[in-house]
């Protein structure tokens, strides 16, 4: 296991929901505390080709005659189900969202689907996940009531009916920003793991890959503390490790995206401490802090299987050595692993 990519200049974004469909990564929406939005503005989507590690962005469309493509927004979630992408939830400065957008992958066409049943009160912050055929949503802040909710809903994406699950056992407390990944039941079960626990978090990520949750980065509200380690469940084992990566890894942040593609796992974006020659922002949470933050464009790429020919570029690239007498298809895998993408420019250039 090795961070084997760091690359500048994508999407510079907070609060972002993405999917992996095939080999294509969608991110949609999220914030930049540079970029001034207006309420309605139709929600950005971008695309990373995780072949050539370029990204770009998406023109869409609509298909329902007479309603406008969905608003801009931040702390949704987004599942995909196909080739299609189920966006539900999130807020923009002036309103929270009940409504199920659909974005359709291969025609780039955004749809609103006609749902029944007993639709979930608008939220941000909450976590979704499929199982099967279905859509399970979880927590979350409930704006109509002022609240945070600890509540479960499902969506069948067959029928697009929604449906509130009584789920057994004893739920976890009521909360948002949270991560959760799918395995199989409907029971809740407080797991007492041994091994290295992680600390208390908010806004990390969190992903399956062989039987093993994986979590990176977060926030400690209480402590101050933002993170960048990464931390392995074993669901089997019932036990916690944390691991130690070698290659260069993301910096501390939280509130990024990080999806897993086959022996890969891509994490993007986010917000970080910063020093104050940097570009600043305040601090955006509730509590007192002369902490300030930076939003990040940068791509990291985990490799949990990398390959002699990736160790050996690696190498090259630590050792700064020549490359002319290099294959050309050496020079070009150099070249994707190190090429910055052009969505986002560099923090203080100027024009």
């Amino acid at each position: 296991m090795k961070w084997t990519v760091h690359i500048e200049g994508g999407p510079r974004r907070v609060n972002h929901a993405a999917v992996c469909i095939g080999d294509l990564i969608y991110s949609f929406g999220g914030y930049c505390s540079t970029e001034e939005y207006k309420d309605w503005d139709p929600i950005p989507v971008h695309v990373l080709n995780t072949n050539s590690l370029r990204w770009k962005s998406v023109s869409c469309t609509k298909r329902d005659k007479g309603i406008p493509l969905p608003f801009q927004r931040y702390g949704h979630t987004a599942v995909a189900y196909g080739d299609k992408v189920y966006m539900w939830g999130g807020r923009n400065n002036a309103v929270a969202c009940d409504t199920l957008s659909c974005f359709d992958t291969k025609t780039l066409e955004w749809t609103t689907p006609k749902v029944t049943g007993m639709v979930p009160y608008a939220k941000d912050g909450h976590s979704a996940c499929i199982i099967k055929k279905k859509m399970y949503i979880f927590g979350g802040f409930e704006y109509i009531f002022d609240q945070y909710s600890q509540d479960v809903h499902c969506l069948d994406l067959e029928t697009m009916q929604w449906s509130y699950v009584n789920t057994r056992g004893v739920p976890p407390c009521h909360r948002d920003f949270h991560t959760a990944v799918a395995y199989v039941t409907e029971t809740w079960v407080n797991v007492n793991a041994t091994g290295t626990l992680p600390e208390a978090r908010r806004s990390h990520s969190a992903w399956l890959y062989k039987e093993h949750m994986y979590i990176f980065g977060g926030l400690n509200a209480k402590t101050k503390t933002h993170f960048n380690d990464l931390h392995r469940y074993s669901i089997n084992g019932n036990y916690w490790e944390k691991l130690n990566v070698s290659g260069i890894g993301p910096c501390q942040r939280r509130r990024q995206a990080c999806l897993n593609y086959e022996d890969k796992v891509y994490l993007f974006g986010g917000t970080s401490p910063c020093t104050l020659n940097n570009y600043i922002r305040p601090f955006d949470d509730s509590y007192d802090s002369p902490e300030r933050l930076i939003d990040n464009s940068d791509l990291h790429v985990l490799d949990y299987a990398p390959t002699l020919k990736t160790l050996a570029i690696l190498a090259v690239l630590e050792h700064d050595l020549d490359l002319t007498s290099l294959p050309q298809d050496i020079i070009l895998d150099i070249r994707t692993m190190t090429l910055p993408n052009r969505i986002s420019r560099p923090i203080n250039q100027s024009g």
